[in-house]
């Protein structure tokens, strides 16, 4: 039994024939829901495939900046301060070479929890 023979023998009154058919105005309906959709789902995706600088990119930013103060963002960057860093930071020790304290801030692994 093919889909209209089934509808056909439905009694009369249970489905109007405007709801058995496709017709182009349905279907830009359902193109437009689709975009619809696909505009939500590509905004509520975006943050996860957002472009990230690496750490190396975030740490040479700070060249220009004086060394005390290239400590403090360093240390921001990195969510701690190295401990090689810290007495510079507190202008307790003689400021490093900028590169120096480039390849400390590189080296410094995340502090354990």
């Amino acid at each position: 039994m093919t889909p209209a023979e089934l509808i056909a023998a439905l009694p009369e009154g249970r489905l109007p024939p405007a709801l058995t058919q496709m017709n182009a105005a349905d279907l830009l309906l359902l193109f437009g829901a689709g975009l619809l959709v696909a505009a939500v789902l590509s905004l509520l995706a975006a943050p996860f495939f957002a472009y990230r600088p690496s750490r190396r990119a975030l740490v040479r930013a700070t060249r220009g900046m004086p060394p005390q103060e290239r400590v403090l963002a360093i240390g921001r960057l990195l969510g701690h301060l190295p401990a090689r860093l810290r007495a510079m930071a507190y202008g307790s020790a003689p400021p490093l070479a900028p590169a120096e304290i480039e390849r400390i801030a590189l080296k410094a692994r995340r502090p354990r929890r």
